[in-house]
């Protein structure tokens, strides 16, 4: 009974979202683009002739985002996006799709011979792994996630490159944080006001990588 007025409840929040509601209007697959939007502002990321790579895409709503950020006055994108996700993705112009899991060596393959000899300006990941309810094991799939968006930014990041990387306030954030820390030089906690507030949803940016 519980669980259905819950549904009910979310339900109802969900369609009287006003960020819902200017996803619909503004041709958006998902009101998370909002987010990005905020924290590209806030940050003053993402500009023409950039390369991009969107890890975790599906439905497509931040790459939407970035293809705008890098469109020329005539409409056409000066850049490079590529998006991975292991769910499939309805196709967007300009917008490369890979469909796979980018811990596969296969995957990684098709997106170094997609990127050819370019590096990566910004990995954008708004991941979020399947959730258990039990907190430890969360935690740990958080890490794990929060882990590899690192290690794939660490090796394909330009020097002065960022990563945005959805993060969750609980146990091990503070050490995700930290490990971040290790590896560049400047790495900031976002919530943009898209993110609902109840929810311990929150970003992390991490700029400009830590010389070996």
């Amino acid at each position: 009974m519980a669980k259905k007025k819950v549904s009910k409840q979310w339900v109802h929040e969900h369609i009287n979202d006003p960020y819902v509601k200017m996803a619909q209007q503004k041709g958006y697959r998902a009101r998370a683009a909002f987010k990005l939007l905020e924290l590209l502002d806030a940050e003053a990321l993402a500009k023409p002739g950039d390369v991009v790579v969107d890890l975790g895409a599906a439905p497509g709503s931040w790459s939407q985002v970035m293809r705008q950020r890098l469109a020329r006055h005539d409409g056409t994108v000066d850049g490079t996006i590529i998006a991975l996700d292991m769910l499939p993705m309805e196709p967007l112009p300009d917008v490369t799709f890979i469909q796979g899991d980018f811990r596969e060596d296969e995957v990684l393959h098709q997106l170094q011979d997609k990127l050819g000899d370019k590096k990566v300006d910004l990995v954008i990941s708004d991941m979020a792994p399947n959730l258990t309810g039990v907190k430890v094991a969360d935690a740990a799939r958080f890490q794990h996630v929060h882990e590899l968006a690192l290690d794939f930014a660490c090796q394909h990041l330009v020097p002065s490159g960022a990563l945005i990387v959805k993060a969750f306030h609980g146990s091990g954030f503070s050490q995700t944080v930290q490990q971040y820390r290790q590896y560049f030089t400047r790495v900031v906690v976002r919530k943009p006001q898209a993110s609902r507030d109840r929810s311990s949803e929150t970003f992390l940016v991490a700029r400009t990588l830590k010389q070996a």
